[in-house]
Formats: structure tokens, sequence, C-alpha cells
């Protein structure tokens, strides 16, 4: 779609919807940005940067009307390994790579393949995320102290458990305000943000009754400062490039499933229709220019998406004045916000985990209790105890076996005879009495690709030992052809033809039909010998066959094969007779 059209019909109505829609979304934003930066391992302001700047260009240049960009927490657990494990700066550099390759995604359209990931490997990855997020809270919830952050699940679950006799009543006092703000909000005020009101509410309760108890983000991080920091462009050098690429990867992997995920949402809920390729070129330049202001990787945030729709934002400069809004209490509230307790912010954060957990699919997948299952649970602890990365990969490749698998199960290669009935070739038809010695007809029924190429050749290969002299393979139910099994494909039919016999395709789809005529197959079988049906094909058969079998045949496996038999007998009775009149 193209960027005007997004504000067709737009006039002053629809910009006091969205001077509404954009307030509230920045509102809830704000304790948002702050929380996952924490949880990233940086600054909450780089966070507020994050809201800021990705929110207004993703809205800008995005292919979603209502889409709402910012930092979210599938993004936690792969911010938290990078900074862990190469620092903040390299963060900036791995985001911006990533901006650059959302942009190629979307140049090169690849926009609609995502959607192709299965099911249980981002339901296995979100989950796992969901506990990982919620895990990283728990010291901040308890208040604990003197805790060493490792990048490891278990490691992080030792270390709290060994610090438990730190644990701090006005931190858990604190934490409980917020939480039992977050549950009562939406029963009691469902208009007002739960989370900004739960973090006013504690912050106030923590200030008033124990004062300098609990640990702020002043304590931990220092003053929030004001206003957006210089330009500052990330170390582009070869080697930061080659170490950086694979987190870049799947920063952008992850940001473009996201950010079309949450694209998809606004679209049943408003009615509308986004362009994923440019989708990802608007989330590609959000993430090229975040970081240079210091902003940490950004994609579509499903929730703060969903809430613009509902508080009826008319166009994307919802998204805009989100971002401004955002802005402006940056610049007038920050030193306020370094009052906030971390505890304060463990609720919230546990809170968006527990709502992006997808407990509900993922006890559905479970429950299925077979291959699908497997990944599902592997995607889920391999992204808790090891990385995403890891998660991702290991997730797909058992998802492309468990395809494979699966549909090498479809695939079959039935001899048949025409039923006398109906003139179908029928595989019922075929038995110890009734089979053809000289022409084989084959059904194949199934996608000839790599995970099925050899058993469709040794199901083939094992019948013509017989040695028949013509071969009719039936392909109106082969959609699909691969290289792989063309090679196969070409094996069987090139050992058939060496052997003096003949191969007629009939009903074959265009799909593998091009593939043929791509690798010279079509050309070697002869174009002449391809059929739009199989009686053709059989006609013609009938005209290669050795006749002198035909005399003694009993089998009549065609129509045609009585006459033929009866023809051939008198033929070779003439001879018979003659030569019985000479010795007279």
């Amino acid at each position: 779609m193209k960027l005007d059209s997004r504000f067709s019909g737009y006039d002053a109505r629809a910009l006091r919807k969205d001077i509404i829609s954009g307030l509230i979304v920045g509102i809830v934003a704000i304790p948002l940005g702050m929380a996952f930066a924490i949880a990233s391992g940086v600054k909450p302001e780089y966070g507020l940067y994050t809201v800021i700047v990705a929110g207004i260009l993703i809205s800008l240049f995005g292919g979603s009307k209502f889409q709402i960009g910012g930092p979210t927490g599938a993004f936690v657990p792969i911010l938290f390994a990078i900074v862990m494990q190469y620092g903040y700066e390299s963060l900036l550099t791995a985001g911006f790579l990533a901006g650059i390759l959302l942009v190629l995604m979307g140049l090169f359209k690849v926009g609609g393949l995502i959607r192709f990931i299965p099911r249980p490997v981002t339901i296995g990855f979100t989950t796992g995320i969901a506990v990982t997020i919620a895990s990283g809270q728990i010291a901040n919830f308890l208040g604990l102290r003197n805790l060493e952050k490792h990048e490891k699940f278990l490691p992080n679950m030792k270390e709290i458990g060994q610090h438990l006799g730190t644990t701090s009543v006005y931190s858990v006092l604190t934490a409980g305000i917020c939480l039992a703000v977050l549950l009562l909000m939406p029963k009691v005020l469902p208009k007002f943000p739960p989370s900004l009101v739960g973090l006013l509410v504690s912050t106030v309760a923590a200030t008033v009754f124990f004062p300098d108890r609990v640990a702020t983000i002043g304590s931990a991080y220092g003053a929030i400062s004001s206003s957006l920091p210089g330009l500052h462009l990330p170390d582009l050098s070869f080697d930061n490039i080659r170490r950086l690429f694979g987190p870049a990867c799947i920063i952008a992997m992850l940001g473009g499933i996201e950010s079309l995920l949450s694209a998809v949402v606004a679209d049943g809920m408003a009615g509308t229709r986004h362009n994923s390729n440019k989708e990802l070129v608007g989330q590609g330049i959000a993430n090229l220019v975040t970081p240079l202001f210091g902003g940490i990787p950004a994609t579509g945030a499903i929730a703060r998406t969903a809430t613009n729709i509902k508080n009826g934002a008319a166009s994307p400069l919802s998204g805009v004045i989100h971002g401004v809004v955002v802005l402006l209490v940056l610049m007038i509230f920050a030193p306020y916000a370094s009052q906030i307790p971390l505890a304060s912010m463990a609720p919230i954060l546990m809170m968006v985990a527990w709502n992006m957990s997808e407990r509900k699919e993922f006890a559905h997948i479970l429950g299925m209790k077979n291959a699908e299952s497997v990944v599902l649970v592997c995607t889920f602890l391999l992204t808790v105890l090891l990385d995403l990365t890891t998660a991702v990969e290991i997730g797909l490749l058992l998802s492309a076996a468990v395809f494979i698998k699966n549909m090498s199960g479809f695939l079959v290669t039935a001899k048949g005879l025409p039923d006398p009935a109906d003139k179908r070739v029928s595989a019922g038809m075929v038995h110890e009495q009734h089979n053809c010695p000289q022409i084989s007809i084959y059904t194949i029924e199934g996608a000839l690709f790599f995970g099925v190429a050899e058993m469709f050749e040794q199901s083939i290969k094992a019948e013509l030992r017989s040695k028949p002299k013509v071969l009719i393979l039936r392909m109106s139910n082969v959609p699909y052809m691969d290289t792989t099994a063309e090679s196969y494909f070409a094996g069987v039919v090139k050992s058939f033809t060496k052997h003096g016999g003949r191969v007629l395709i009939s009903e074959i789809q265009n799909q593998p039909l091009e593939m043929l005529r791509k690798t010279g197959l079509e050309a070697f079988i002869g174009p002449e010998y391809f059929f739009s049906k199989t009686g053709e094909a059989i006609t013609l058969a009938l005209t290669k066959l050795n006749e002198t079998k035909c005399a003694g045949c009993r089998h009549f496996a065609f129509s045609e094969c009585e006459q033929l038999a009866q023809t051939r007998r008198k033929e070779l009775a003439v001879p018979a007779a003659n030569s019985s009149l000479q010795q007279l």
C-alpha cells in the first residue's frame, strides 16, 4: 500500500482520534520501554529512546496502518545475551546490522516467507522467552542483593537460590502493591493503563512508607537524562560485523516475525490489510536510525498496537504522536523516573511474560502428543536453557525432519490396470491371475522431493525386474518435483530404456513437466510420448507389444487382449497348417 493511502479521507475528526489514541499508547509505552531496557541489561532511558525514535519511524515508513513499534519482551533474552557477551556498544552495532537485513528482506520481498516458520517453533520460543523474562525479574521482585548476572538460565537460578537470604520485605511489599494494581485495574478501571498506575501507586507507597529501603532506577543506573543523546555511529569495522552478524540475523528474524504477527493482529481487529514487505522496510529503517541515538532493537508491539486500535486510532499519525508524547514526558519528568523502585518494574515484566506466554496454545500442541509436540518442547527448553539462536535453528531442523517424514508417508506408487466396468486405472485390478507381463502402469501420488526420491526409485525398480516392454507413469497427482527427485526419476527412465523398454508419461502437471524440460529428460523420453490422457498412452503401448507372448497369455489385462491373442493364434496356426500340407 502507498504511504498516502493510509491517510485517505483524513480530517480534523480523525486527527482528534489519533491524538487521543497516541496519548494513551504513549503513556502505556513509558513503563514498558524502561522495563524492557532494564531486563535487556541496559539503562532504562535507552528503552525510552527506542520508543521515541523507532515508534515514530515505524509508523511513518511501515506497511501497517495502526502498527505501534518499540522495544518488546521477545527481544529481551537475545539482547541480554548480546550485552552480557559483547557489551552495550556491540548491541548498537547488531541492531544497526539487523536494520540493514530487514530493509533487504523487504526489498527482496521475503515478507511472505516468514509465515512459513512452523507454529510449534514460534510457540516454543515465545513461551521460552516468557519464562526467561519472568525468571529474570525474581531478583528484583524479592529485592535480592549482590547477585552476579549470568547469560544462561540455570546459573541465574542457582545465583537466586544462593541469595534468597538477602530477600527484602520492603521490595516484596512494593512489588506486591504493583502486582495487585495490575490485577485489579482492568476490572475496576479498565480504561486506565494498569502498568502506569501500578508503577505510580507502588512508587508513592515505597517513597512514603519506607523511603531508601528499596533499590530504585536511580540507585542502580543513575539519573535518567531528560533529553535524547547526540548522534553516535556504531562500530562497523569488518571484525565487529563478522562477530555480530549471527546475533544481527536473529534480531532481524525475530523482529520480522513479531512485526508481521502484530500487523496481522491489527488487520483482524481493524479490517485493514498490511503490506508485509513495506512493513519490513519500515522496521529496517527504524532499526537503522534508533542505534544512532543509543536505542535498542525495536519491532511491532502487539499489545500496544491493539491498544492503539481499541482507542480509536485513525491513521499512522497516532504512532507518531505516541512517540512525541514519550519525548515530552522524558523531557519533563525524567528526574522523577529515577525514583521508581526496581521492585515496581518486576511485576510489570512478569505480567508481560504471562500475557505473551501462549500457554493455551502450548498446552494444546503438547496435548497432541505427536512429533510436533517434540519440536515444541525442544524449542522451548533450548530457548530457556541455552539461547534463542540455537533454539530456532534446532526447532527448524526438527520441523523439517518431521515434514519430510510425514510427506514421505503420502507418496504412493501403485501398479494398476483398467477396470472393465468404467475403464479407469485401478490398483485393485492387479493380482496374480490378472496382470500384464508386457505393460506396467504405475500411478504416482504425492510430491516428488529429496525426502522420497530414493523410495520412489526403489518401488518402481523392484517391479521392473520382470522387464516389461512399456512403462506408463500416471502423474496427475504429482504437484511438485525437485531436482533430487528428477535425478532419481531420470535414473528409472534411463535404466528402463537401456534394456529396450519404452516409457510413456500421462497426465503430468505443469511444474514436474517444466522440470523435465529444463533437465532435458522430456527430450530424452520424446515429447510424443507425453499424453494428456492415460487411455491414449495405453493405446500406443498396445502397439509396442511382443505379439508372440500375447498368443499364449490368459491374463487379458486389457479389453483388447483377447482379440490380440485370438488374432495371433490364427496367424500362428496358418504356418503350422501349411507345414503339415507340405509334409503330405
